[in-house]
């Protein structure tokens, strides 16, 4: 729903995501050795991070060393240079094995202390057609995301825990990621810069948790579809209609977690409405639940009803009502991933009309060639009957792609697109036309 235009690239480094370690002054269970002084590999001591063994690190040949084994050891280095060949230890550490793609990525931040991980993406694409979606500016190489991040991951594996994240991200994505609920400024909205391009701040919560149980308070991503805004976590380039109009980007609110066993997870909150800032947009619940049903097929519905927008200074009032995600992921094989996706959503204005009502039903198929190379496609048919676009269209949209990694930090993602429209296709496709072919492809840089 909104646009997107060019800006200059940012420079961009290998590495993303470096492992969370503990810093083992953290907590006085974590002063004693990881070992006893013999380094005989014995049991580590709850929380406390077997990375090398005491006084040195190499007393011992079956305790291998570590980025972080600095902390544990006491010293000022790494011992036997470890964080030259170990993942995540950054730029900085030596860049190591780690441009295998099968590898971990580098990391140019990592861990920077007190279990604290920094990390980013830049994302740079290029797409022949433009879409009602993310990817509205056609033939011009521009910056999606830059993205940045911080976080610290709870870990109550020990008791209780307290974390959080946030994330900033400029590019053409920007405006579609901000709290664009309600129009007003407020949060990240309206932090545009040069038309298409701007910043916006998805997320900013804190994190609790104890045992099996977790409440993340704050502005966070929802858990709604398949498909989400970050670049690195999705299989194609371009975006589902049912993602971009149907589900909620984030909210602002409160969620639980509740593991009630492996195969078992649930969600509940409350949250004030769909994509706002720390504002009152609404009333609703958010909540689901994961289940493994079998060892290779995991069900996953999430939904979420009551008040989505208040929709200020309109005619109609309030939007309220209910929509879900009913999603099952599939393990074919070793190799061939199959995903079904069907969302559902019916609102309605405070005065009684319809608002938006719109069903979708999304396939995907990937299989992976290798640890560099993956193939896939993705079918979707959004009928959007009243609300989106022009009443009563029936949306079909083919794509196939490839993910190819020729180094840990780098992803490349070429696809071919075939989008037509069964009803009205104004305002749908490029030049209003009923069917539209298009060439994507972008490149993912992780630091």
């Amino acid at each position: 729903m909104k646009l997107s235009k060019l800006a200059l690239i940012a420079a961009v480094a290998c590495g993303i995501n470096a492992s969370n370690l503990m810093d083992v002054r953290a907590n006085e269970i974590n002063l004693v050795s990881c070992f006893e002084s013999s380094c005989d590999c014995g049991e580590p001591v709850c929380g406390c991070e077997p990375v090398c063994c005491e006084p040195t690190c190499d007393d011992n040949a079956c305790c291998e060393p570590e980025c972080g084994c600095e902390v544990a050891c006491g010293g000022d280095t790494c011992c036997d240079s470890g964080c030259d060949s170990a993942a995540g230890c950054g730029i900085l550490g030596g860049l190591g094995d780690c441009g295998d793609c099968g590898a971990d990525p580098c990391s140019l931040f990592g861990d920077v202390g007190h279990g604290i991980t920094v990390g980013g993406w830049a994302q740079l694409g290029y797409h022949t057609a433009a879409l009602p979606l993310f990817n509205s500016r056609p033939d011009e190489l521009q910056l999606h995301q830059g993205w940045l991040y911080a976080e610290k991951a709870i870990d109550t594996s020990c008791g209780f825990d307290i974390g959080g994240r946030i994330d900033y991200v400029y590019g053409t994505d920007g405006p579609d990621t901000q709290a664009f609920g309600i129009d007003n400024d407020h949060w990240d909205n309206g932090w545009d810069n040069g038309g298409d391009y701007g910043h916006a701040l998805p997320q900013a919560y804190v994190e609790m948790g104890y045992g099996d149980l977790s409440v993340k308070m704050g502005h966070f991503f929802t858990i709604i579809g398949w498909e989400v805004v970050g670049a690195p976590d999705n299989f194609f380039y371009s975006h589902a209609y049912t993602m971009y109009n149907s589900e909620p980007f984030t909210h602002t609110g409160a969620l639980a977690t509740y593991n009630v066993s492996d195969d078992i997870s649930v969600w509940g909150g409350y949250t004030t409405g769909w994509d706002s800032g720390f504002e009152d947009n609404g009333d609703s619940f958010l909540g689901g639940a994961s289940l493994g049903l079998t060892d290779d097929i995991t069900m996953i519905y999430a939904t979420t009803f009551g008040r989505f927008n208040e929709r200020q200074g309109s005619a109609e009032g309030a939007e309220s009502g209910y929509m879900h995600s009913l999603i099952f992921d599939v393990a074919v094989s070793d190799n061939l991933q199959y995903v079904f996706q069907s969302d559902v959503l019916d609102s309605e204005y405070a005065d009684g009309t319809t608002a938006r009502s719109t069903f979708g039903i999304n396939q995907y198929l990937m299989y992976t060639l290798n640890d560099c190379t993956a193939v896939g496609a993705r079918f979707e048919w959004y009928d959007a009957n009243e609300g989106i676009y022009n009443s009563d269209n029936d949306i079909y949209a083919l794509t196939t792609g490839i993910n190819y990694k020729p180094h840990s930090n780098v992803m490349l993602r070429p696809e071919l697109r075939w989008d037509w429209v069964d009803g009205d296709s104004t305002g749908i496709l490029e030049n209003d036309d009923d069917n539209q072919f298009s060439f994507g492809m972008d490149s993912i840089f992780l630091f």
